[in-house]
């Protein structure tokens, strides 16, 4: 099992009050950042990163967010090029950039390419359709999204594979002369793995590819049925898909006492948290959502990831207005925190109450990719690191021999798609939801 460390990168200098009063991170205005603080919390992560492969971690996974202060990851690829070489075992995991949006696919592959080739092959790059503000943010029509992802991504593994120079003419991208010289040091290219929530069009584009899919921290119950889904797709492409097509990424915060695990808990809903990234009239612009994808959404009353709802399709339809009780949506929010925990999407508690947790959700989900989204808020160094360590001394060793018990193989000890399915065999389960019950779901 690869067991993956991510943190946001939040920017840690905004009083929670701004954040409320604007009702999200995205469109605060940047007359708040400060390029001091900014470039300490820049060093700092990077050095977080290196703090992370020295405790152990397999993975270090960064992201991408852009005029959004929940993130400093704003071109996750410098930091990337960083960590190739100032670390030196594990896995550099982007989750993802947003191909939509770049508009330039030829270049991202050069970059991908440099840092595969100065880390030595320990790049594994992912692709995300971007966030419905990113495309706000930089001019993008959202209604060819998905096009645009599917084409920057062939067009990338193309200039990967196809010896140049060659011309292309595309539907959205044109190239007189495609011969990129800089080629990964991963063969045929680097392992791709793709984040997501709940799309039923990015898990049957993963199957279809055999790319691990990352569940975000989506409801135990709903994310069997998305394994199931991609299982079924998988085998009509004529594979089995087992662990190794699987990861699960999860908020989680470990103190040292119950206590002082809930203080750093809270970072997750501060200002609102993840369901705070981005307001409605962002989120989801007219043509980036499918019908489909708008019908799951509007019955969905709560959001593991950026705040996608029905609450807020409410909001975008109805606008929100009024004075702002800052006591009473502190207490929504950590109300919200509770849940969170109920339900098993936030993680919270000394390493001897949190194994047993993560414990049940590998079981459940029978994931070979394992990832930690570390604190969110504005926890200093020292309430980051203690964190990290206690769950990469005390928890990851217990997780390692449970995956090893029930074989949580990843996708570096067996190929995603290499276990070959005849067309007349039924495929085998790939989730267990004999636990749920009780865990609490029914």
């Amino acid at each position: 099992m690869q067991i993956g460390y991510f943190t946001e990168r939040p920017y840690r200098w905004l009083p929670e009050e701004l954040i409320l009063k604007n009702r999200a991170f995205f469109a605060i205005s940047n007359r708040h950042f400060d390029r001091e603080k900014a470039a300490d919390d820049y060093n700092y992560y990077l050095d977080e990163y290196c703090y992370a492969e020295d405790l152990g971690f397999d993975a270090l996974a960064l992201n991408e967010h852009h005029g959004n202060p929940i993130c400093m990851g704003s071109v996750m690829n410098v930091e990337a090029s960083i960590l190739a070489r100032i670390t030196s075992k594990a896995k550099i995991v982007l989750v993802g950039n947003p191909l939509p949006v770049l508009k330039h696919p030829l270049r991202m592959a050069e970059e991908l390419a440099e840092i595969d080739l100065i880390s030595r092959g320990r790049l594994v790059t992912g692709w995300v359709r971007g966030a419905g503000s990113e495309q706000f943010f930089n001019n993008a029509n959202p209604a060819y999204n998905r096009e645009l992802f599917n084409e920057a991504h062939d067009f990338i593994v193309q200039a990967w594979t196809k010896p140049g120079p060659w011309r292309y003419e595309g539907k959205h991208f044109h190239y007189r002369h495609v011969n990129p010289w800089a080629l990964p040091y991963q063969k045929p290219y680097p392992p791709m793995w793709i984040p997501g929530t709940l799309s039923p069009e990015t898990v049957e584009w993963s199957a279809a590819h055999r790319y691990p899919y990352i569940g975000l921290g989506t409801p135990l119950p709903a994310t069997c049925e998305l394994w199931d889904f991609y299982a079924d797709e998988a085998a009509k492409h004529g594979y089995q898909a087992g662990p190794e097509n699987f990861g699960y990424m999860v908020a989680t915060a470990v103190g040292e006492t119950k206590e002082k695990a809930q203080q750093a808990a809270a970072g997750f809903v501060y200002g609102g948290g993840q369901n705070a990234f981005s307001g409605a009239e962002f989120m989801m612009p007219p043509g980036y959502n499918s019908k489909a994808a708008i019908r799951t959404l509007a019955k969905t009353q709560t959001s593991a990831w950026l705040g996608i709802s029905g609450q807020k399709l409410k909001e975008q339809q109805q606008g929100a207005a009024g004075d702002i009780d800052y006591t009473a949506i502190r207490g929504k929010l950590q109300a919200a925190l509770e849940r969170g925990q109920q339900n098993m999407q936030v993680i919270v508690g000394t390493p001897t109450t949190v194994i047993p947790k993560i414990k049940a959700i590998m079981s459940v989900l029978r994931v070979g990719i394992f990832i930690i989204l570390h604190l969110q808020g504005p926890h200093s160094d020292g309430e980051r690191r203690t964190s990290m360590r206690l769950f990469a001394e005390e928890v990851i060793p217990a997780l390692k021999d449970h995956a090893r018990a029930i074989d949580l193989a990843d996708p570096f000890e067996r190929s995603p798609g290499s276990v070959a399915l005849g067309a007349e065999t039924k495929r085998a389960p790939v989730a267990d939801r004999g636990p749920l019950p009780g865990l609490g779901f029914h």
